[in-house]
């Protein structure tokens, strides 16, 4: 059960419907999905905070959240109230304008749960008048918008065998989609469809296929029953082919292979979903046999544009493995991948679009130096897409790691990895937000970080792109050139995705750090539109 903290006076609620969802490009004072509209850009065109103006941008508010771990949330805006999630499924309401709290909920939650890489929660999904939340002991849950009351909670899954929610879901019609993690537990992965009035479930689709499935035959024995590949990041959707595209994780155990012989069918691909029945479509496997960690759990970009001189459908996907990746998504053909970071656990990518790799197996003596780390050239974090510039802005990692691999015996419950990975001595971590032409993967621009970065990229018409560091900077670039225009030192370290919305015709920029949740606007009077 959850607990109703606080309330307060709020503004006015409006009711978020599927049509609201399907144009929300055409309310960019809001802020509706996860990643802003169905095709994953995370574009504004917003355009009041400009290259002009961007140096006297100013904090506006700030709202602690009460917990401290890693704040990954990206709020949600509807007409002037911002929902958020925090680590711990700590959840709330908040004033747009002011930050000013509305309600608190915070879920109850097991003294001890077997839960990978952090306590964190993505963020909400709405419709009508419900916000919907996938929690960390693998329940999906419906909170009342004006008083964060709880609607309906079912649950997925035990979540003492190591399954566990940390995504922000996606509304599609009438349904709430969620995807499962645990990929280091030996869970089989799914992905989930529930009813947003009621909560029932209306379809599961596993991402490991049972004997007699397409895909079986890619498990040697019984691996399949601790295969993995969990999908741990919220999806894109096409509502003209009405179709999911959801990415999915590594198999188990992570970097030993040899008991899990074959492409280890659906670990690391992306995967098109019948958004009705969650019947498959098609797939492409970005690193079939996956022994490096290389999830493909980032967030797929759809745009329709022209490949050689054809209109097509296109997926683009910035991929864990140093790959830059474009398909066709009405067929799931590959079109390009070009490497955009460090790689050397690959050869090259073959014309099939299949990935030639160093080793079929890790060597089971002694270390092996590979690039990328386990951690991967990119991560969950989202890359953004600018149409005016016609630019992906993709945050990579670079660092290598020395990879170990054993044999490990499956416990329910525990972590079951096979593998470690080190960085490599003398070896300091750097990133940078690269500019890529998604016609070509050409990069057109890059801008380094001193550390490794854990923050996604926000880009707006107003020829910006903001991204963070690990150091704690909230940064605006020139999205045409890359140069830094602006920076605030938020005080602690930036593991999410700036998001942005206006209120009363000021444009807010807004980005957790630490425990806080930070708000940027123009001074008043310097608040008139480009």
């Amino acid at each position: 059960m959850g607990l109703l903290l606080a309330c307060v006076t709020a503004p006015a609620f409006s009711q978020v419907t599927f049509d609201r969802l399907l144009k929300a490009t055409e309310e960019p004072q809001n802020w509706l999905t996860y990643s802003g509209n169905y095709a994953g850009w995370r574009y504004s065109t917003l355009d009041q905070i400009n290259v002009s103006n961007i140096g006297k941008l100013q904090a506006q508010w700030v709202f602690q959240s009460g917990v401290q771990g890693l704040f990954e949330t990206t709020p949600l805006v509807v007409d002037g109230v911002l929902y958020g999630t925090g680590p711990e499924d700590v959840a709330f309401a908040v004033d747009a304008r002011t930050g000013k709290a509305i309600w608190r909920y915070k879920r109850a939650l097991p003294e001890k749960m077997t839960i990978c890489c952090g306590h964190v929660n993505r963020g909400f999904a709405i419709l009508g008048s419900k916000v919907f939340m996938a929690t960390l002991d693998a329940h999906v849950i419906a909170l009342d918008t004006k008083t964060g009351n709880l609607v309906w909670d079912v649950e997925a899954a035990d979540p003492s065998k190591g399954y566990s929610f940390t995504l922000a879901p996606l509304v599609v019609k009438d349904k709430v989609v969620v995807g499962v993690s645990g990929g280091e537990y030996g869970i089989r992965g799914f992905i989930d469809a529930y009813d947003a009035n009621t909560g029932k479930r209306v379809w599961r689709h596993y991402t490991v296929p049972i004997p007699g499935e397409p895909g079986a035959e890619t498990w040697s024995g019984n691996s399949w029953k601790t295969g993995g590949a969990p999908a741990w990041i919220t999806g894109s959707y096409d509502p003209e082919l009405n179709l999911l595209y959801w990415p999915t994780g590594n198999p188990s155990p992570d970097l030993y292979g040899r008991e899990r012989q074959g492409d280890n069918l659906f670990s690391d691909c992306m995967l098109a979903l019948d958004a009705d029945t969650g019947k498959l479509k098609w797939y492409f496997q970005f690193t079939p046999h996956d022994v490096y960690d290389y999830d493909a759990t980032e967030v797929p970009i759809l745009l329709d544009a022209e490949w050689n001189g054809q209109p097509r459908k296109l997926l683009i996907h910035a991929n864990r493995n140093g790959f830059f990746y474009v398909l066709d998504r009405a067929s799931g053909q590959f079109l390009l991948a070009k490497q955009y970071a460090k790689v050397t656990w690959a050869k090259g990518i073959n014309a099939a679009g299949r990935p030639i790799p160093q080793f079929q197996d890790l060597p089971l003596s002694g270390t092996t130096n590979l690039c990328p780390s386990v951690l991967g050239s990119t991560n969950w974090f989202s890359p953004s897409y600018n149409p005016q510039t016609g630019w992906v802005y993709v945050s990579a990692f670079e660092r290598c790691e020395s990879f170990t691999s054993w044999p490990q015996p499956y416990e329910e419950g525990h972590r079951f990895i096979g593998s470690t990975g080190n960085k490599l001595k003398d070896e300091k971590d750097w990133g940078a937000v690269r500019a890529l032409d998604p016609h070509t993967g050409d990069l057109k621009w890059e801008f380094k970080f001193f550390s490794g970065p854990w923050a996604g990229t926000l880009s707006t018409a107003g020829g910006l792109v903001f991204t963070g560091d690990i150091d704690g900077n909230l940064i605006a670039l020139d999205a045409r050139s890359g140069e830094h225009l602006w920076h605030f030192q938020t005080g602690a370290a930036i593991n999410s995705v700036p998001m942005t919305y206006s209120v009363d015709g000021k444009e807010y920029i807004v980005i957790p750090a630490g425990g806080a949740l930070f708000a940027f606007g123009l001074p008043e009077g310097d608040t008139q539109g480009h």
